[in-house]
This record gives structure tokens, C-alpha cells and sequence, in this order.
């Protein structure tokens, strides 16, 4: 087995063993759930702008629905654990980059989640139950890393999609991915794609939001920042 399918493996068994903790623990998986609720809140509210804005809405839905979303992926990712070799042999090592850095970017995302959560009451989450959370954690360096990849897979997708020949490739894989169990994981690649081949402006909409998370982050975690949480934040 390749180290590149090694890797995403090892990111898959470390997802699941955070859903099997949440599973063994009820008032934990309630409050991954709430805190997962609202960090998109807390996201679709940061750039409301963007949303709002026809040039950038679709690329802010993507990050919104498909990378801060608080779905349910465990069967999506069972389905994809057994067909990783394949993905790996079949799919252009590009695109296998940007699917090895989103499988960081989960299991480091559910991870975070679960360590976060443990430091919430279990009720609503509001901003200062947000921050004291997260200040409680000690987590700066993996929160920074997690902004890092979100950032890196929309910059791997935005350059990809300069490539006529990858595109093309991307496509002619449909009915190959299919055959390999790996349509959903297909969809999700060409929708990625499509956005930010039609996005006007993608170096303004990917240095917006890395600037806007890279900024509430140092809030969070700021000696003083429960005194600027008794609101919502931004």
C-alpha cells in the first residue's frame, strides 16, 4: 500500500475513533452537536458578505455546507475507507493531494470538535461558552493548522482548475469512479471545481476568509477575550 493511501487510512481510523468516543458518551455527542451547530453560525455570520454576494456565494456555500458543515459523513467515509487504494491508483495525484489534505483537515476538524466540546455546560452555546471552551483547550497550534488547511484546499482547487487537461481528467473519471464506489467522492471534487473555475476574483474570496478566521482566531484566544464575548462574535 502506498504511503499516500497510508495516510488518508490513518486520517479515516482517527475520524472514526472521535464518532466512537461520542458514541460511548451521549452528553459529549450532544455537545459536538451543538458546538458544530454553531460554529456555522458563527461562519455563515463572519461572511455574511460573501454569501450575500453573487460573485462569492457559491464558493462561501462550499466552505459553509461541505467543510464547516455539521453533517453526519460516517457513512460516506466507511464507504470511502475501503476504496482509497483505488482512488489513489485511479484519480490524477493532483486531486489525490487535495483529498489527502481534506482527510487532514477531517480528522484534525473532528478531533478539535471533541476536545472543544468537553469544555462546554451542554446547553445552547453562546459566545463567551465559545471562548472559555476554546481558551480551556490549549489548542492555538492545531486551531491555526486547521485554518491553514481550509485555506490550502481552496487554493489546491483554485489552482487546479486553471488546468483544462485536469478538468478534462476529472470528468473522463466519472464512469471509473463509479465503477469504484467513489461516485460521491466524484460529485464532490467536480462541484469544488466547477465553483471555483466560475468564480471571479477566487484570490479576494480565499484572502477574505483567511483573513477573517486568522483574525477571530487571535480573539479567541486573547487574554482578554471573554470581555469582547458577552455578544455573538462576528
Amino acid at each position: 500500500m502506498s504511503i499516500v493511501s497510508s495516510t488518508i487510512l490513518a486520517d479515516l481510523a482517527q475520524v472514526e475513533a472521535q464518532r466512537l468516543a461520542r458514541a460511548a458518551d451521549p452528553l459529549l455527542r450532544q455537545r459536538v452537536l451543538l458546538l458544530k451547530d454553531y460554529q456555522q453560525q458563527r461562519f455563515a455570520r463572519t461572511h455574511a458578505d460573501l454569501i450575500e454576494d453573487k460573485r462569492f456565494a457559491p464558493a462561501a456555500r462550499f466552505f459553509l455546507e461541505d467543510l464547516y458543515g455539521p453533517q453526519d459523513f460516517s457513512r460516506r467515509d466507511a464507504q470511502f475507507a475501503r476504496v482509497v487504494p483505488a482512488l489513489v491508483r485511479l484519480f490524477p495525484r493532483e486531486i489525490v493531494a487535495t483529498v489527502q489534505m481534506m482527510s487532514s483537515l477531517h480528522a484534525l476538524s473532528e478531533r478539535l470538535d471533541n476536545v472543544t466540546a468537553r469544555h462546554l455546560s451542554g446547553g445552547p452555546v453562546q459566545a463567551g461558552d465559545y471562548v472559555r471552551a476554546w481558551q480551556a483547550t490549549a489548542e492555538l497550534p492545531a486551531r491555526t493548522r486547521q485554518i491553514d488547511c481550509v485555506v490550502q484546499v481552496g487554493r489546491q482547487l483554485q489552482r487546479y482548475t486553471r488546468s483544462l487537461m485536469l478538468r478534462q481528467s476529472l470528468r473522463l473519471m466519472r464512469k471509473p469512479a463509479q465503477a469504484a464506489g467513489l461516485a460521491d467522492l466524484q460529485r464532490f471534487l467536480e462541484r469544488g471545481f466547477d465553483i471555483f473555475a466560475g468564480l471571479s476574483q477566487s484570490d479576494r474570496f480565499l484572502e477574505l476568509l483567511e483573513q477573517r478566521e486568522r483574525a477571530l482566531l487571535h480573539r479567541l484566544f486573547a487574554p482578554d477575550a471573554l470581555a469582547g464575548a458577552t455578544g455573538e462574535l462576528p
